[in-house]
């Protein structure tokens, strides 16, 4: 029993893992993908949506009111006589019915609908700003999976390097030649270069995760990012002057016209809380069937609210109030924008800096000089402990490469959304 619940564990899993595919993306595609399966996004689309219901159901009419009464069941000997409706029905019987249709006064209907139009604009905007942030989100995490796959081919080509001169001095030490702490030696680094990669195997499944959630795909696929020279071209940063930046932010950031739009949703609300201080009107027209000197009575009618006490002076204060709160929140949300796009175009700026201190063919001879160290190791021309200090030394420097590279792209994107906008 047992042996057969192991076999089919291996057999499930050869399964999974055969159904396991590999995805590759260049980031483009990637954020074609996220823009169309973000399940945000898609649910923040929805409540746009849900607000411009809102404006259908400010454009809307109060419905009429009718009521129907006075309808006597019985009848006594008080009763003055009266014809029936029709037939023998509705002898000697009162009835009443009445409309009301309530008209909204001082343009409140427009007013009401010009907040709710506002309110769309505002939701828009917060659309916006979700987008912002999950772009970049999803941008770092492509950044960050590039970096762990290139730095896992850095270590895997070590790896494969340290393989064969493990085998080489196993085969050394079985003749004498050398001897064992050499081949342990040896050993021990090959085994720490391995942990090395099963750490960043684990880092990457972390960042896929993420990227899985925000492009909806299946859990079982690998994701592989194309490299597309990512953090290489230093050219294609060119200065900007700040001014130029600050006005970009202004008309891009959308929570920038979010503190807009609630300043203007504010003037708006103080312009209806004043149309509240004039009532309203109630037309109406009532019929009443012998219950007055006329058989057939029909009279109209308008009542209203007297605006003695409730001048709705209360809504009023609270919509001012609401003006200076947006004024000094704008404020406050440009103040911010601008420290934050200088600061990020600033970081943009050392990280470029950095990254044109490494030569472009350095890391070319890099490679060509770990080959050049291997076989001399293996002719034994250079000590072990001279070729592993070089072998930190190559992994320091690839580290430090695609570091900067990788810190580039992050202080980009990082100014991209400081802006508002791709530069």
């Amino acid at each position: 029993m047992k042996q057969t619940l192991i076999l089919c564990m291996l057999v499930a899993s050869a399964i999974g893992l055969k159904a396991q595919e590999t995805l590759r993306l260049a980031r483009q595609d990637a954020e074609a993908l996220f823009l169309q399966n973000n399940l945000l996004l898609i649910s923040e689309k929805l409540h746009i949506e849900r607000q411009k219901a809102e404006v259908i159901q400010a454009k809307l009419w109060p419905n009429p009111e009718f009521s129907l009464n006075e309808i006597n069941l019985w009848k006594n000997s008080t009763v003055e006589p009266s014809p029936p409706f029709f037939g023998n029905i509705g002898q000697n019987q009162q009835i009443a019915f009445e409309i009301n249709q309530l008209i909204l006064t001082a343009g409140k209907r427009k007013k009401l609908i010009a907040l709710e139009q506002v309110d769309v604009s505002k939701a828009e905007q917060y659309f916006e700003e979700l987008l912002r942030g999950l772009k970049l989100e999803l941008r770092n995490n492509l950044t960050e999976l590039l970096y762990v796959q290139q730095l896992v081919k850095v270590y895997e080509n070590l790896s494969q390097n340290i393989s064969k001169l493990t085998s080489a001095y196993a085969n050394q030490l079985d003749k004498g030649y050398i001897s064992k702490s050499e081949s342990i030696r040896l050993k021990a680094e090959e085994l720490e270069i391995n942990k090395e990669i099963l750490e960043l195997n684990h880092q990457s499944n972390e960042i896929q995760k993420q990227l899985k959630l925000l492009l909806r795909l299946d859990p079982i696929t690998t994701l592989e990012i194309i490299n597309e020279g990512v953090g290489t071209n230093v050219k294609s940063h060119p200065p900007i002057l700040l001014e130029q930046m600050f006005e970009r932010a202004k008309e891009s950031r959308p929570d920038y016209k979010y503190a807009l739009l609630e300043e203007e949703y504010s003037h708006k609300l103080l312009v209806y809380e004043k149309a509240q201080r004039i009532p309203d009107l109630k037309f109406g027209m009532n019929y009443d069937r012998n219950g007055s000197t006329m058989l057939n009575f029909v009279g109209v009618g308008v009542s209203m609210d007297l605006p003695f006490f409730n001048r709705n002076q209360g809504g009023i204060k609270k919509a001012q109030i609401s003006i200076e709160n947006a004024k000094i929140h704008k404020k406050q949300t440009l103040l911010s924008i601008e420290n934050e796009v200088f600061l990020t175009y600033k970081s943009l700026q050392q990280a470029l800096d950095f990254l044109r201190h490494v030569d472009a063919n350095y890391e070319v001879e890099l490679d060509d000089l770990l080959k050049k160290q291997t076989k001399n190791f293996t002719s034994r021309n250079v000590s072990m402990l001279e070729y592993f200090d070089f072998m930190h030394a190559y992994l320091n420097n690839k580290k430090i490469i695609l570091e900067a590279r990788r810190d580039v792209e992050h202080r980009a994107e990082e100014l991209n959304y400081s802006i508002g906008r791709d530069l």
